[in-house]
């Protein structure tokens, strides 16, 4: 009899497409399991690991603390670090709105927690798919962007100002390492498959790191941008040695984000802090 197959969400950002090339190529497998993937924008992973659509998925650190009982926080594939926070845009001239449009990727994303917890109450949020929001600046429907992954290496192009590094205003503050997204798993999986898909996910990982040009199939097929060069500086970035292993220093960021959105009354005061497989 085959295995149940366990459904996987990751993100199409160059850092997942890059750690999980092993998975996805068939490099890297376990005869016992079998994954069935999606990739889909962050949101969408989010909304699903809301509704229980996933075994195993990435999400967001604000999705992750939300839903802090229902899920457990793999400690391998995370994206967290320094220089690597969401960016705040505009179009010239564009900044200067008394009450301007803020456009956020999402809800749940951690670029909009980071947001509301440095300038809470300050303009009118609106959610849009990641990738319209510098389309949305240029076209003038949107005064300000939140904007995540490649735009922190692509703005220029397209005409935009960085009004604000939200990464860096985090960094000063706490002098910790930005918490932006984790592997989760339903507690409901048990720890026997729970560990062997952090076993799989860290040979994956490792794989793409041996076969880094191999891994630009995956990321090419995915990406938002296409230039290489973009894409291998993404992952230098985002890809780090917390993707590896969170450690004491990821997992002590995680507790501060956890209560900086506490402190605001972003999160439930009895909400359940994130737990690491395997801490």
């Amino acid at each position: 009899m085959s295995p149940t197959p366990l459904r996987i969400g990751i993100s199409t950002c160059p850092n997942d497409t890059f750690a999980f090339h092993g998975l996805l190529s068939g490099a890297v497998r376990d005869p016992e399991l079998e994954l069935q993937f999606e990739l889909l924008d962050v949101e969408e992973l989010n909304r699903g690991l809301a509704e229980g659509r996933y075994d195993v998925a990435k999400g967001s650190f604000h999705a992750g603390l939300l839903l802090a009982e229902e899920l457990l926080t793999l400690p391998v594939g995370a994206a967290l670090g320094f220089g690597v926070g969401p960016v705040v845009l505009s179009r010239p001239g564009g900044a200067g709105a008394a009450s301007p449009k803020v456009a956020c990727p999402g809800r749940w994303t951690t670029a909009t927690l980071l947001w509301q917890l440095f300038h809470p109450d300050e303009g009118t949020l609106e959610q849009r798919p990641f990738h319209e929001i510098i389309p949305a600046l240029e076209a003038g429907e949107s005064d300000l962007g939140v904007c995540i992954h490649e735009a922190r290496f692509t703005y220029e192009a397209h005409g935009l100002e960085l009004i604000e590094d939200l990464g860096a205003t985090w960094e000063r503050e706490t002098g910790a390492p930005l918490p932006l997204g984790g592997i989760f798993a339903r507690r409901s999986l048990g720890d026997e498959q729970t560990a062997r898909m952090t076993a799989l996910i860290q040979a994956s990982l490792a794989y793409g790191r041996a076969n880094p040009d191999e891994a630009l199939t995956s990321m090419r097929r995915y990406a938002q941008e296409f230039e290489d060069d973009v894409l291998r500086e993404h992952v230098t970035l985002y890809v780090n040695e917390f993707t590896t292993a969170l450690g004491e220093v990821g997992e002590g960021a995680l507790s501060m984000l956890c209560e900086r959105a506490r402190r605001a009354g972003l999160l439930n005061e009895e909400s359940a802090p994130l737990e690491i497989f395997g801490g």
